[in-house]
């Protein structure tokens, strides 16, 4: 199958603040596209993208509706992380990714995209420490996958780190703290979504990670 193919892909977080902005930007492209929605959330989707009800939290209610796909995208989590969340990562974030890592395989999906988070990171331990223990139990259960990195992607309410755009120009410009600056740096939705989307079309014959160096870039 060829980069400019049409693909079948398998969402879940379709409805959240990157989901919905992927879908869109899939079916454009002609793209089919699935996503998993819990009863009653169905009207949060466009009409063109089909639905499968289930609970992201438990892989048997939607495991036997993700065939055929070509790709799987895991995007549920907790939405605007914060230290005093991490109770919800354990519950939500890493719940979700294990139930989906479970789905994808049972499945046989050929390609796993999973938003994870930059890393190492001095704070978000708690959230860091949950995505970096999905990323593991991705290559534990061998799919081959794309694993994305963001540290924080900015987008209509999510700009108030722009006020630390002057302090990240002079980290970045410091041989001694260039490395952290640019991995822990920020990133724009249109470039998240851009990212995605080239991620999707264009499959990894083995595991591989988008830092924020790549996603920044707008194509790899």
């Amino acid at each position: 199958m060829g980069a400019g193919s049409p693909r079948a892909v398998f969402i879940t977080g379709g409805t959240g603040y990157i989901g919905s902005c992927l879908i869109a930007a899939l079916l454009a492209r002609g793209h089919r596209v699935r996503a998993l929605l819990r009863p009653g959330s169905e009207r949060k989707l466009r009409s063109s993208c089909e639905v499968v009800i289930g609970d992201a939290l438990d892989a048997d209610s939607f495991s036997a509706r993700v065939a055929p796909a070509d790709a799987f995208v895991q995007l549920v989590g907790v939405s605007k992380p914060s230290p005093w969340k991490s109770g919800q990562f354990r519950a939500v974030d890493r719940a979700s990714a294990l139930a989906g890592i479970e789905a994808a395989q049972a499945a046989r999906v050929p390609h796993f995209v999973y938003v994870s988070v930059a890393q190492p990171a001095p704070v978000m331990q708690a959230y860091v420490h949950v995505r970096a223990e999905c990323e593991a139990r991705i290559r534990e259960a061998g799919l081959v996958a794309t694993i994305v990195r963001p540290w924080y992607v900015l987008g209509p309410g999510h700009r108030w780190p722009l006020a630390l755009l002057p302090v990240y120009k002079v980290l970045e410009a410091i041989p001694s703290t260039r490395e952290r600056a640019v991995r822990l740096g920020l990133v724009t939705l249109e470039r998240m979504i851009t990212t995605l989307v080239w991620a999707i079309e264009n499959p990894p014959e083995r595991t591989r990670v988008l830092e924020t160096r790549e996603i920044r870039a707008g194509r790899v």
